[in-house]
């Protein structure tokens, strides 16, 4: 089976991996931090950190002509989980607002520290393309 990397231009470039594989219709969607196109971090917390990790997680989904509804499994990694569990409304929100109402299957994980010191949050997630 052939595959294909799924790299935006518009993200920052990868180093060492690929932001997205896509291997037939399946694609397999690489950590995506709250990494600005420059390379940096936002700031604003850990709401404002969800929205650039989740649109990143969208961008490449995009990119390999994926939708939201193709999501079928996110797992969040999480510095601070009683952060995330206190803005959960707000993050919600920003969800909805992305992705619509359709949720994939899900998990969240604590973790001690994450690749940059600055991020508190790391998606990584698995689509399923239709019509690929």
């Amino acid at each position: 089976m052939t595959h294909r990397l799924v790299n935006p231009a518009h993200m920052a470039a990868p180093s060492g991996f690929s932001h997205g594989v896509l291997a037939g219709n399946t694609l397999y969607l690489g950590g995506q931090t709250a990494m600005d196109a420059d390379g940096a971090i936002v700031p604003g917390g850990i709401v404002a950190q969800f929205r650039q990790c989740f649109q990143n997680v969208l961008d490449i989904l995009t990119e390999a002509r994926g939708t939201p509804d193709d999501l079928v499994s996110v797992t969040i990694y999480l510095t601070d989980v009683e952060d995330y569990q206190a803005n959960g409304r707000e993050i919600g929100r920003v969800w909805r607002e992305l992705a619509g109402t359709r949720y994939p299957a899900m998990a969240g994980i604590g973790v001690t520290k994450l690749w940059q010191p600055e991020a508190l949050i790391e998606i990584q997630g698995v689509a399923v393309i239709s019509g690929e």
